[in-house]
C-alpha cells in the first residue's frame, strides 16, 4: 500500500466518523434500502469516489439538497453493445448516464468483427475517459460462425493478449452455442483460457441436456430468454438471467412476472441494443424500472435487480448499494414508482454538462472500413427454376425469425418479389474486401416477409455480427442505389425510392457509429423511420430489424453473404 492509499483510507475513516467534513453531502434525502425496502430520511456522505456515511447527519464541503428526493443505487446495464446505440462510447456516456446508468457492461464484438483487436483497444481507451464506469468484455465470437465473412478473427491467444485492462471483467457472450456443444477446438480454447473467470452466455431456446452441457462449460449469465418457461429453467440451472428490453428485442413484459422476492437476487436488466431515438422517447434502464413496477413487480426488488443483483452477478462487489465503503454511484429520483431521475452522481461526481465537457477524447477508428465496389441492379437478381422458396419471417419485437415456405413467381429465369404475400428481397453484400476480386465480393440472396414494403429499398452497414451490408427491397435498382450510397458514406443507413436517396445516416466509425452528437443521430433516425414508412414498412424499428437478419446464431432462418442459413441445422440452404 502506498502512502497515498493510506492517506485516502484515513480520509474515508475520518469523514465517515464525521470528525472531518465530507467532500460531498446529500442532505435530508430519502434512502431506499434495496434489501429491506425501507425508505429512511438521512444524509449521505461521500469522500472522493466512495460513500462513507449513511443513516446519520453530516457536514460537507459541498452539499446537495435532497429534500423531496429519494436516493437509489446507480443502475447497471449488464449487457449491451455500445455500437448499436449508433454513437461512440463517449457519446453513449453523455446520452445514457443522465438516465441513471452509472455502470455499463459492454461487448464490443460489433466493432471487433469489423476491426478485430483494434476495435476492442479503441473501446478500452474510451473507457478510460467515460464518466460512467464502462466495462469492456472481451468478444468471444469473432467471427460468430464460419458461415459468413467478417472483417477480422480473434483467437484465444488474441483475447488473452487483451486482458489486464481495468475495464475488463471476462469473456463476452458466447454466441456460438453449437460450437460449445460440439466441442469446436477454437471455442474450447477460449473457454479454457477464461476458465474460472466470468463468461457471459447467449443460448436462445437452448434447454434440457444441451443447456446443461452449455452451462457446464463455465457460462454463467443469459440474456436471450424470451419466455417465462425458458427463463425459469435457466434460473433453476444456476444462470443469472438478464432481462432484456432493446430497440428490437423486447422481452421485459414477458419476464416481469419473474421478478419476485425469491428470484430478484439472480436477475438483472440489460438493453443489448438500444438506439438514441428510443432512449429519447422512452428512456433506458429507467424505462425498464418504471415499466416493471407499473406491471406489478415489487418496487424495491425491481431496484435491486437494477443495481445490487446486477453487481453481484458480475463480481462488482464495490457497488450496488448505498452504503459505507461502496462506490458513490447514486441516482436521485423525484418519484420511485416513475423512476424520474433528477440528479446522477457517478463515482462521487455530480453529473453536469460541464463534467462531460472536461473529459478527454479518443480519435475514431475504422473510417475506411467499407471496401466494396459499386453494385448494379443485376447484383440482386436471384436466378431460379422452382417456385418453392424458404422465406425469412420477421417477428416484430424479436430477433428470432420464422422459417416460412412460399411459392414465389419466376420471370426470365429469376425469382420475383410477391407483394401479395409480403415477400421482398433481402441480400447481404460482403463489405470487408475479404472475398471475391476487384472489390466485388460475396452476395447472399433471399426473401423476407414481415416488412410490409411496397416499393424502394432500405440498406444498412450494421448487420450483426459480421456487419456486411444488408439491403431489403422491392426494386433491384433501388437496392443498388441504397447500397452504393452506403459505400460513399463509409457506412450507415439509407432509404432509396425511385432511383434517389430519400433519407440517410452516415456511420463512418467502422461502418457502425456516427462521429456526431447523439442528438443529431436522433434527428436522422426520425427522418429514416418516416422515409421507410413511406415505402410501406410497418415495423416500428426497421433498421435494427434489418441489422439482425444476417445473425446466424439466432433461430430460425437467417441470411449471410454466403446465402440463406438454417440456424437449427446450422447449415447453408439452397433457395
Amino acid at each position: 500500500m502506498t502512502r497515498a492509499d493510506r492517506e485516502a483510507l484515513a480520509r474515508f475513516i475520518d469523514q465517515g466518523r464525521g470528525v472531518a467534513p465530507a467532500d460531498l453531502v446529500i442532505k435530508g434525502v430519502g434512502l431506499l434500502d434495496v434489501i429491506t425496502g425501507a425508505v429512511t430520511e438521512t444524509d449521505i456522505a461521500i469522500c472522493g469516489d466512495r460513500i462513507v456515511g449513511t443513516y446519520a447527519s453530516y457536514e460537507g464541503a459541498a452539499v446537495i439538497d435532497g429534500a423531496g428526493l429519494t436516493a437509489v443505487p446507480g443502475f447497471i446495464d449488464t449487457h449491451l453493445h455500445v455500437e448499436s446505440s449508433l454513437v461512440t462510447p463517449l457519446e453513449f456516456d453523455r446520452c445514457v448516464l443522465p438516465h441513471g446508468v452509472t455502470t455499463a457492461i459492454c461487448d464490443p464484438h460489433e466493432i471487433a468483427n469489423v476491426l478485430g483487436a483494434e476495435g476492442i483497444r479503441y473501446f478500452q481507451a474510451c473507457a478510460r475517459h467515460t464518466l460512467m464506469d464502462l466495462r469492456v468484455q472481451l468478444s468471444s465470437c469473432v467471427p460468430a460462425t464460419r458461415f459468413e465473412t467478417a472483417g477480422a478473427e480473434l483467437t484465444a491467444a488474441d483475447l488473452v493478449a487483451l486482458r489486464g485492462e481495468p475495464s475488463g471483467i471476462g469473456l463476452a457472450e458466447f454466441m456460438n452455442f453449437p460450437g460449445v456443444l460440439f466441442k469446436d477446438e477454437g471455442c474450447l480454447d477460449k473457454l479454457a483460457a477464461f476458465s474460472g473467470g466470468h463468461i457471459d452466455g447467449h443460448a436462445p431456446l437452448l434447454s434440457g441436456r444441451d443447456l446443461n452441457g452449455y452451462i457446464a462449460a463455465g457460462i454463467r449469465t443469459e440474456h436471450e430468454a424470451t419466455t417465462l418457461e425458458e427463463a425459469r429453467e435457466k434460473l433453476m440451472k444456476g444462470m443469472n438471467v438478464l432481462i432484456r428490453e432493446g430497440s428490437v428485442s423486447k422481452d421485459l413484459h414477458a419476464l416481469i412476472p419473474l421478478i419476485s422476492p425469491d428470484t430478484s437476487a439472480y436477475l438483472a436488466f440489460c438493453t443489448d441494443d438500444r438506439n438514441p431515438l428510443d432512449i429519447a422517447e422512452e428512456g433506458h434502464l429507467d424505462y425498464m424500472i418504471r415499466t416493471a413496477i407499473a406491471h406489478g413487480a415489487p418496487l424495491h426488488h425491481v431496484y435491486r435487480v437494477a443495481s445490487l443483483s446486477a453487481a453481484n452477478a458480475f463480481g462488482l462487489t464495490d457497488r450496488g448499494l448505498i452504503a459505507p465503503g461502496r462506490r458513490a454511484d447514486i441516482v436521485l429520483v423525484d418519484d420511485l414508482a416513475q423512476c424520474t431521475v433528477r440528479h446522477v452522481i457517478s463515482a462521487g461526481r455530480l453529473v453536469t454538462p460541464e463534467l462531460f465537457a472536461a473529459r478527454g477524447t479518443v480519435a475514431p477508428v475504422g473510417l475506411d472500413s467499407v471496401k466494396l465496389a459499386p453494385t448494379t441492379a443485376d447484383s440482386f437478381r436471384i436466378p431460379a427454376n422452382r417456385a418453392a422458396t424458404r422465406v425469412i419471417g420477421v417477428v416484430p419485437g424479436r430477433i428470432i425469425t420464422e422459417d416460412l415456405a412460399m411459392e414465389l413467381p419466376i420471370e426470365g429465369g429469376a425469382k420475383q418479389v410477391d407483394l401479395a404475400q409480403d415477400a421482398v428481397k433481402v441480400c447481404v453484400v460482403e463489405r470487408h474486401g475479404r472475398s471475391g476480386e476487384n472489390g466485388i465480393g460475396n452476395i447472399g440472396r433471399g426473401f423476407v416477409h414481415g416488412f410490409g414494403m411496397k416499393r424502394g429499398a432500405i440498406a444498412s452497414s450494421v448487420g450483426h455480427d459480421s456487419h456486411n451490408i444488408c439491403v431489403v427491397g422491392v426494386d433491384d435498382a433501388d437496392m443498388a442505389v441504397a447500397v452504393n450510397r452506403l459505400i460513399e458514406l463509409h457506412g450507415g443507413f439509407a432509404v432509396a425510392e425511385g432511383g434517389a436517396i430519400t433519407a440517410e445516416l452516415a456511420l463512418p466509425v467502422a461502418g457502425l457509429m456516427s462521429d456526431r452528437a447523439f442528438e443529431e443521430v436522433h434527428d436522422a433516425l426520425i427522418d429514416l423511420r418516416a422515409a421507410a414508412k413511406v415505402l410501406g414498412v410497418v415495423l416500428p424499428e426497421p433498421f435494427l430489424q434489418v441489422a439482425f437478419l444476417p445473425l446466424p446464431v439466432i433461430p430460425h432462418l437467417k441470411i449471410t453473404d454466403f446465402g440463406m442459413f438454417d440456424v437449427n441445422r446450422f447449415e447453408l440452404i439452397e433457395g
